[in-house]
């Protein structure tokens, strides 16, 4: 078993205060954060919503890697985009779903098949499964 973990530290209220999430594990970046910039316009800080997006996109393009290679067919590239959609829903506001498109250049595969193992790879990614709760969609074709 791996863990990884990161920290947010928070100062001020919601609508006028920020917050600075750090990668502790890999210590690879520490991002500014705040509620304007993740209900308004980014304005060059990140959300919880991009970075669940950067977790989505990464894990999924591993699982279909992985899947691809273990039907005989190893990709020479994948690319992967995750949109996260955030919005008011009831009384607060929410994830109100995840769309994931994937392009992949894989020799000797059809597009049939790619499309098979693409939508196993969106079940079981496990951020796709830690993600049960958000509707996530999946476009996947060949390039």
């Amino acid at each position: 078993m791996t863990e990884r973990a990161a920290t947010t530290v928070w100062s001020g209220d919601l609508a006028r205060g920020a917050g600075e999430v750090s990668l502790d594990t890999s210590k690879a970046a520490a991002f500014t954060v705040s509620f304007p910039s993740r209900a308004q316009e980014a304005n060059g800080q990140t959300s919880p919503e991009e970075l669940i997006a950067a977790a989505h996109s990464s894990c999924y393009s591993m699982q279909l890697s992985g899947l691809l290679g273990a039907n005989g067919t190893p990709p020479e590239r994948i690319e992967t985009s995750a949109v996260v959609s955030f919005g008011k829903k009831g009384d607060g506001f929410a994830i109100l779903g995840i769309a994931l498109t994937a392009r992949a250049s894989v020799p000797g595969l059809d597009g049939e098949k790619f499309g098979e193992i693409a939508e196993t790879a969106k079940r079981i990614c496990p951020v796709s499964a830690a993600l049960t709760g958000t509707e996530i969609t999946l476009d996947a074709a060949l390039s």
